[in-house]
């Protein structure tokens, strides 16, 4: 096994170590063995104050940084909240970006979604397609805000000399997932249905829109495997990525999809449920596939280790309690 990029003792920032995305790269790390974690919460260290980011990054030097903190939500909360999507994020990276130029960070991971890429890409979608068609309205301010941390990315690289990369997951679970009705993404959102439609007197599960959109879903466990992976690449794989003639984008994924019906009828027998699903078409649909192209990432040899079902009832078992209390 060759040695790693990052020392075991590296200083690394993770932005965003609560959330879903940012806890499980924590979790990544220290499986790694990595051991000089660089920790803040919201309450000490806001990522909206630049002169607070800034003295941050001055006292502790991160050598690597992981910028998974982001104003994330479902389609509920994107277009309730088009506003603060755009803006939130945009300030984040920026802030975050521009601290860590100034500070001399070696490596920069810049997480995104697959939201990025156009409502009808092509299908899996290629890195390539990015800013080829008009995106899927229901998110298109986060998404913009995300295209924006890519330019700043490949921008920064081009005029600076840094190595900064951003990796776009597809659709995320896992522990510590965001469960709440109005914010949730589709899974945990099913789930949080699924334990309602279990002790309700109707017996019946509730699913936004027709059930045919397709949608590809990878563990947050598998997802931090691959920025570890990424970010240890040795110089020249990693560099191939920063080139002057396309974005420093890859995708990370399974390279899977199930619909939504399949994905529901999928919760519902982990959980146990055994009444009817009703598709409620008044409610948007979303964008009608997303399925990543990972062949990039499996050319560098990384797989996902973790199968849909077993990932579900994982979480399901951790959180079942709490959801039908």
């Amino acid at each position: 096994m060759s040695k790693p990029y990052m020392p075991l003792d590296a200083r690394i920032y993770i932005a965003g170590h609560r959330g879903l995305v940012g806890s499980a790269i924590q979790r990544g790390l220290i499986k790694a063995g990595y051991t000089n974690l660089l920790l803040r919460t919201r309450s000490e260290l806001d990522l909206l104050d630049p002169n607070a980011v800034r003295a941050f990054f001055e006292e502790t030097r991160p050598e690597h940084v992981v910028l998974a903190a982001a104003k994330v939500g479902g389609i509920m909360a994107n277009q309730t909240y088009p506003a603060d999507f755009i803006r939130e994020n945009l300030v984040i990276q920026d802030n975050v970006i521009e601290a860590s130029y100034r500070n001399g960070v070696d490596r920069l991971l810049f997480l995104g979604s697959s939201c990025i890429y156009p409502k009808l890409a092509p299908q899996p979608m290629p890195e390539s397609c990015l800013m080829t068609g008009p995106l899927e309205p229901t998110n298109r301010p986060y998404a913009m805000a995300k295209i924006a941390g890519i330019e700043m990315c490949w921008s920064y690289n081009r005029q600076f000399g840094t190595h900064y990369l951003a990796a776009m997951p597809t659709n995320l679970y896992g522990p510590g997932d965001n469960f709440d009705p109005a914010t949730s993404h589709v899974l945990p959102a099913l789930m949080r249905k699924v334990a309602v439609a279990k002790t309700s007197s109707n017996g019946e599960l509730v699913v936004w829109g027709t059930g045919t959109p397709r949608r590809e879903l990878l563990h947050s466990d598998d997802l931090a495997r691959a920025c570890v992976f990424l970010l240890n690449l040795d110089e020249a794989k990693f560099g191939s990525f920063l080139s002057e003639e396309s974005p420093p984008l890859i995708n990370i994924g399974t390279g899977e999809d199930v619909t939504i019906r399949e994905l529901a009828e999928l919760v519902a027998r982990v959980a146990g449920f055994q009444g009817p699903l009703v598709f409620d078409t008044s409610k948007p649909d979303g964008t009608p596939r997303k399925l990543m192209d990972v062949s990039r990432l499996k050319a560098l040899g990384w797989r996902p280790t973790i199968v849909l079902e077993q990932g579900i009832e994982e979480i399901w078992n951790l959180v079942k309690d709490e959801l039908t209390a």
